[in-house]
């Protein structure tokens, strides 16, 4: 997890991927060095962001995106029908 002071988002999960991310933690967390959820769902997301700079942004940090600029909360049941995968 970050050493800096959180700045706070909540993740979104349906139920079956919140029992999943709950049973990796219990089952492979610790071995991992995972001190709780958070610490597991920081390190996914992160990797991503990492995974996202190298292929859009030339492996560059991004502008920081102040809070507030995003729309807050879940996808609308259109957009989660409509969501690729």
């Amino acid at each position: 997890m970050s050493k800096r002071k959180p700045a706070s988002f909540t993740p979104y999960f349906t139920q079956t991927d919140a029992d999943q991310v709950r049973a990796a933690f219990l089952a492979a967390g610790h071995a991992e060095g995972y001190r709780s959820v958070t610490d597991l769902i920081e390190a996914a997301v992160m990797r991503e962001v990492k995974r996202l700079q190298r292929k859009h942004n030339h492996g560059r940090k991004w502008e920081p995106v102040a809070p507030g600029t995003l729309r807050p909360g879940r996808r609308t049941l259109e957009e989660e029908k409509n969501r690729a995968r």
